[in-house]
Parts: C-alpha cells; sequence; structure tokens
C-alpha cells in the first residue's frame, strides 16, 4: 500500500508502482471514440504515461497541457493522459483546449489499470480515482521512470519524465 497526502492528509493507494526496470504491466483502456485500447497498440514507441485524478480538476488540466506541448517536439514518442473520466470528458477538454498531441485514455469501466498499476486511491476524497502519477517507458515495454507525486495537488516534475526519454 502507498501512501500519498491530499491537501496534507493522509491518503492510501493500492500498492507499489511497477518497479523501474520492469516490463509494464500490459492494460485495457477506452479511448476518446470509446473503442479498447491496449499497451500493445504503442509497441514500438516510447511512452509516457500522465495518470492523474481527473481532467476537471486544475492541476490535471495543466499536465494534459504541458505534455501536449512538450510531445510536440519529441519523436517516436506518444504522451497518454489516463484517468477515470468519461472518455467524453477527456475528449472534450482537449478538443476545447486545441490539444493534439497526447492520447487519453479512461479507466472508467472497470479500474484494472490503477489496480494492476498500484495507484489507485483507496480512502478520501478522491476514493476510487487514480493518484497522479508519470511512467515513462521505453520503446520494448521496460519502465524508465516512475513519479508518484505525493501531494495530489502537486504536478510532476516534467523535466525528468522527459529526460528519462
Amino acid at each position: 500500500m502507498g501512501l500519498i497526502t491530499m491537501g496534507g492528509n493522509p491518503t492510501h493507494t493500492s500498492g507499489e508502482l511497477p518497479k523501474v526496470g520492469s516490463k509494464a504491466p500490459s492494460f485495457q483502456l477506452v479511448n476518446s471514440n470509446l473503442e479498447t485500447t491496449t499497451l500493445n497498440d504503442f509497441a514500438g514507441s516510447k511512452l509516457v504515461l500522465n495518470i492523474f485524478p481527473s481532467v476537471e480538476t486544475a492541476v490535471c488540466a495543466n499536465s494534459v497541457r504541458k505534455f501536449n506541448a512538450d510531445a510536440a517536439k519529441l519523436t517516436n514518442t506518444v504522451v497518454l493522459c489516463i484517468s477515470r473520466d468519461l472518455p467524453l470528458a477527456q475528449k472534450r477538454f482537449c478538443g476545447s483546449e486545441g490539444l493534439s498531441n497526447v492520447y487519453t485514455l479512461s479507466d472508467f469501466k472497470t479500474g484494472k489499470f490503477g489496480k494492476d498499476y498500484g495507484l489507485e486511491i483507496l480512502d478520501g476524497a478522491f476514493d476510487g480515482l487514480l493518484s497522479r502519477v508519470v511512467i515513462v517507458l521505453d520503446e520494448n515495454g521496460i519502465i524508465k521512470y516512475t513519479e508518484q507525486v505525493p501531494e495530489i495537488g502537486i504536478e510532476p516534475n516534467y523535466e525528468s519524465a522527459i529526460a528519462a526519454l
């Protein structure tokens, strides 16, 4: 079980993040067209998994904007923005913001992604949502970098994530 804070209050997550150097667990998530998307769909590309509670919050929205800007400068790299928001809300957000360099994926159907990656929030106001995490994978799906932001209201370390690519 992991421990983060939300507004300074202790909040637990479902486990530990996958280890750097290990193969990323497979997943099935729903894209903005309501289609199932898997990790294998991105085989051969470097990946940044930008994981957060909800695109409807300021810090989460900022992370999508920041990674969208960074992704435009990267080669052979895909940024996946993952939350439990409905895919239609993710699509609306990216459309209204003009964001086209990131893919949004939702764990709304089963919550399995959050459990498998050990980052589902177990208590507090965001119980059942995903904690703020960045995971970087190489072209072979090997984890090169992880960061679980210790305070849910703080942005991730963008520079360290991009440097891990």
